[in-house]
């Protein structure tokens, strides 16, 4: 009777996975959030996620995601930058989570990270660095068993 309810409980759980949206809302500031944006919300795109099983990634992304999650902090102020190293990481399959800093609570989590606020800062496991230099985000990817290119192959 336990192992069946344990195996109930596992199941319902493995079906939970909360996906990140971004959209730019009716006044013209951008969300990221883990419900899906109201109808109204003007360049909604899936951000992130974690990696699962059935997502189709390669098995080393799958792996190395499992072993080293990236998170990408950025702004709403942060354009160019932001918009570069979101590039590299979809360019690359990586998933990730994106973290909008905009309150005090995050702004806190951002300087404990890296000893300041400074967008974009991406965590790869447990290595960070602060801004944005393509080399370095591909350096701590590699180090991380990321495959260099979106289809899993070096």
């Amino acid at each position: 009777m336990q192992r069946l309810l344990v195996l109930c409980l596992a199941l319902c759980c493995a079906g939970v996975q909360a996906q990140t949206y971004r959209w730019t809302d009716a006044n013209g500031r951008t969300v990221v959030s883990d419900t899906p944006p109201p109808g109204q919300a003007r360049n909604v795109a899936k951000a992130g996620g974690k990696a699962q099983a059935d997502d189709g990634l390669p098995f080393a992304t799958r792996k190395a995601a499992e072993a080293f999650p990236v998170i990408l902090y950025t702004s709403a102020d942060c354009v160019d930058t932001c918009k570069q190293a979101r590039e590299l990481l979809s360019g690359r399959g990586i998933p990730f989570t994106e973290k909008m800093v905009q309150t005090a609570e995050e702004h806190e989590e951002l300087k404990k990270l890296i000893g300041e606020v400074f967008v974009p800062s991406i965590k790869v496991g447990n290595q960070r660095f602060r801004g944005f230099q393509s080399a370095a985000y591909n350096n701590l990817l590699d180090l991380a068993g990321y495959p260099k290119s979106a289809g899993g192959k070096p």
